[in-house]
């Protein structure tokens, strides 16, 4: 059978890069680059079977006259003659998913559309569309492949355990408990970096001139942060790859000098990172790492920092969120400001980049920013991103405030648009906001 396996567009919405000043604008991001891991090991799960993987946010950025998302998944339709579309949603480019699935539909009916990823895991009720057929949440490579082999034989999709079923988009749960799946152990599927060589050249961060990859080393994260979607999507899990599978993973994608380490928290078992550092070392693997750490294991193990930075670690991105620790007490960080100053010096006397993250609450007036802008201006980085916190669906933040929140529009769930009402004006917060991006030491975008 033949599968298409769809990584729809980024939102456009962007209201910090909208009203900030013209200066700061070519600093706000305009996009994320990194392939899509998630279809990339759902497509190994299928190898077996004819299976295309299409990245629209690479088709964009190779070639912005592409034409719009309907008239471009109708060509895609048409060229593959797939009997399976496969589609992953973030809550931001859920529309996207929706209209991907309706212009399939649309064509051929007969085509089973099934989506998965954060959004179909955390709020899987939100796909009543008719033009979604199947629903998988949570980890899925295997799910997947029985969705496809029923397809296939022309069975029941009632005799698969834990997916929804969307019948004239009412949603019916099947029964039983999906076969357990060690994603990052014993289940661990390889990613086919081969499905997105067309788009190679545009998975480039700022101005360095080498394709960059994803490599997750686990999944999960064992902080519990209130505006995070991560740990939720897990239940709280946390689940480390093995060193060897790393290694073996590395050694096959020479195309990738810089590999960014996709985890929520890339050093919670520090040992292991020390381990998977010395085998590194060992097999003489070359490449520029780029990862997420936070502030208080850089402030507390700058030895591993060191041995990283000897590996390869280039550059960081660190959540600094707050630099007021009632702030951070209330997102459930268990870290005090002071471990952003510390951690910054740790990583910047062993030669790494610190991308530093703030996010702005809707409620903060004229004192609070001239306050964050002061703070983060006697405490600068190399680059430094100033977003705004967001209740995302699926979130302990959104359970709190959800009775706040005035613009459901899910495409303004990235981070650069306020979905609450603002104490200051709308504008003007957004415009502030984009200002702060001004504020540190790098001319380079990340």
């Amino acid at each position: 059978m033949k599968i298409l396996l769809i990584n729809p567009p980024r939102s456009p919405e962007n209201n910090i890069l909208k009203y900030a000043p013209e200066e700061a604008k070519r600093f706000i991001h305009r996009r994320l680059i990194g392939p899509p891991l998630g279809l990339l090991t759902i497509a190994a799960s299928v190898k077996d079977h004819d299976v295309t993987v299409f990245d629209t946010k690479g088709e964009y950025d190779l070639v912005p006259e592409t034409p719009v998302l309907e008239e471009l998944v109708r060509s895609l339709l048409e060229k593959y003659q797939p009997g399976l579309v496969g589609v992953t949603a973030i809550t931001s480019e859920f529309d996207f998913c929706t209209e991907i699935c309706r212009t399939v539909k649309t064509v051929n009916p007969d085509i089973l559309t099934v989506a998965g990823g954060l959004h179909a895991t955390l709020c899987p009720n939100d796909f009543t569309d008719p033009s979604f057929d199947i629903i998988i949440p949570g980890q899925c490579p295997h799910i997947f492949r029985e969705v496809a082999k029923v397809k296939e034989q022309g069975g029941s999709f009632s005799s698969i355990p834990g997916i929804l079923v969307n019948t004239d988009g009412e949603l019916k749960r099947t029964a039983g408990t999906p076969a357990p799946w060690d994603t990052a152990g014993s289940d661990f599927l390889m990613p086919d970096r081969s499905h997105l060589r067309r788009w190679i050249d545009t998975y480039k961060v700022g101005n360095n001139p080498f394709p960059s990859t994803y490599v997750f080393t686990s999944l999960g994260c064992p902080y519990k942060c209130t505006f995070c979607s991560i740990w939720s999507q897990f239940r709280g899990k946390y689940f480390q790859r093995s060193v060897e599978s790393l290694i073996a993973e590395l050694k096959t994608i020479d195309e990738y000098p810089v590999v960014r380490f996709a985890d929520a928290n890339t050093v919670v078992d520090e040992k292991f990172m020390l381990q998977l550092f010395n085998r590194i070392e060992e097999e003489g693997i070359r490449k520029t790492f780029v990862m997420d750490i936070r502030a208080d294991v850089a402030a507390n193990r700058p030895d591993i920092i060191e041995k990283l930075a000897r590996g390869g670690l280039k550059v960081v991105i660190c959540g600094f969120e707050s630099f007021r620790d009632e702030e951070l007490k209330k997102y459930h960080k268990d870290s005090p400001a002071i471990d952003n100053q510390e951690a910054v010096k740790v990583f910047e006397q062993n030669g790494i980049m610190v991308r530093g993250n703030y996010v702005v609450p809707p409620d903060y007036n004229v004192k609070d920013f001239e306050a964050l802008a002061e703070y983060a201006d006697r405490n600068r980085v190399v680059y430094a991103g100033y977003t705004v916190l967001t209740p995302m669906p699926g979130t302990i933040y959104y359970q709190q405030v959800k009775n706040q929140i005035i613009d459901h529009d899910y495409r303004k769930y990235n981070f650069f648009n306020s979905v609450m009402k603002t104490t200051l004006p709308h504008d003007e917060f957004h415009t502030r906001i984009g200002s702060l991006w001004l504020i540190k030491k790098g001319t380079d975008v990340i």
